[in-house]
């Protein structure tokens, strides 16, 4: 009898035993399979400045403040070429020279017209002194009675037509030189100089060849592109929207696809007075933007993508968040530090960018907010976990 009792208890005991395990085992497994808090970054509010910028719509553009497309203003043949692409020249020098040999000629015939002149002058001139003298002698000799009155009007005549030759050469010599003024004008527009100190970035015309100016409305490839790379900007368009906001003076932060990782401090020195109406495309103002301290020459080059970022309001010290830390209807979501839980906060917000906004109302310096919204189970009300290195802000 004891014996059977004794056996009973163990049965139970060892019952007993397995349902301890058997909750024990369960109560882990429902503790694995609960989902945990994820984790979080958290950022501290505080202060600092807030820009309001503006940027434009579509690449803009590296651009020379002086570049020429530069013709003969004649036609010709190229007898010279005295430039090559990318050669560097000075204001005035001679890029290159039509065929002129027949103005040279032309030229020439005017100097010897001049001098031809010049020696008739004074012959005719000389005559015609004399002749004036005749004519003086021949009045006082009528005066006396020694002459006729034909005899004074032959001298007086003749002193008269050779004052006129004597003036109608000195007119030959005014011709003259008016010939040689029109030859070498002629023979200036046969040579094409540079206006300016620049590059020479590209030549469309070789030796022999005919060059000729562009007639109106009929578009020719310039013999010599010229750039004054010592002087460049950027041109960007802005959309209309934009363009109240834009004065000139206000500071812009230029990049550039050519040079990663760097901006620009650039200043608005031109905004057109007319809006661009391209088809398809938005209407645009151009503006352009001085850089303050460009980046090396020979790292820049004209024609280079470009883009700007024009700062017409700044606030400074005042309360901010990253603008990607809002959700739609500026809420926030604030950690609360004792319940390790989220609660939703709507805010109040100013001056804004892409990367911060001002805030009015509704956080305080010190606060702790989510900005990795995209996170699955980020919501308000839920628990989380702080990311290393964030809890302690």
């Amino acid at each position: 009898m004891a014996s059977s009792h004794s056996s009973r208890r163990r049965w139970i005991l060892r019952a007993l035993m397995w349902a301890a395990a058997l909750v024990a085992l369960s109560a882990l497994v429902w503790w694995f399979m609960q989902p945990k808090p994820p984790v979080v970054s958290l950022l501290t509010v505080s202060s600092g400045d807030v820009e309001a910028t503006v940027s434009n719509t579509r690449a803009g553009t590296i651009e020379a403040c002086h570049r020429a497309k530069l013709a003969p203003p004649a036609g010709g043949q190229i007898a010279e070429l005295r430039v090559k692409k990318g050669e560097r020249v000075k204001a005035g020098q001679v890029l290159l020279e039509l065929w002129s040999k027949d103005l040279q000629a032309q030229a020439t015939l005017a100097q010897q017209q001049l001098q031809t002149a010049m020696l008739r002058v004074d012959e005719v001139c000389a005559l015609a002194e004399v002749s004036g003298k005749n004519a003086e002698r021949s009045r006082q000799l009528r005066e006396q009675g020694f002459i006729s009155p034909e005899g004074l009007e032959r001298a007086e005549a003749e002193a008269k037509a050779k004052h006129a030759s004597c003036t109608a050469v000195r007119g030959e010599i005014d011709q003259s030189r008016s010939r040689i003024a029109v030859a070498q004008a002629g023979l200036a527009r046969m040579i094409l100089r540079a206006p300016f100190d620049g590059i020479v970035a590209d030549i469309s015309g070789e030796l022999g060849e005919y060059a000729t100016p562009s007639p109106p409305g009929i578009p020719t490839p310039p013999a010599i592109d010229l750039i004054d790379d010592s002087c460049l900007f950027v041109s960007a368009p802005i959309d209309e929207v934009d363009a109240a906001a834009v004065k000139v003076g206000l500071p812009a932060r230029i990049t550039l696809d050519a040079i990663k990782g760097k901006s620009f401090e650039g200043r608005v020195k031109r905004i057109a007075p007319y809006v661009l109406d391209l088809e398809k495309q938005a209407r645009t103002v151009e503006v352009e933007v001085d850089f303050i301290e460009p980046p090396p020459l020979d790292t820049l080059l004209v024609g280079y993508s470009a883009d700007v970022e024009i700062v017409h309001t700044v606030r400074k010290n005042v309360l901010r968040i990253p603008t990607q830390a809002l959700l739609e209807g500026k809420i926030v979501l604030r950690y609360q530090p004792g319940e390790g839980a989220l609660e939703s906060r709507p805010v109040k917000t100013g001056l804004a960018n892409w990367e911060y906004s001002e805030i009015l109302s509704g956080l305080a310096a010190g606060d702790r907010i989510v900005t990795s919204l995209d996170q699955s189970g980020v919501k308000a009300g839920a628990k989380v976990r702080p990311a290393a290195g964030t809890a302690a802000q």
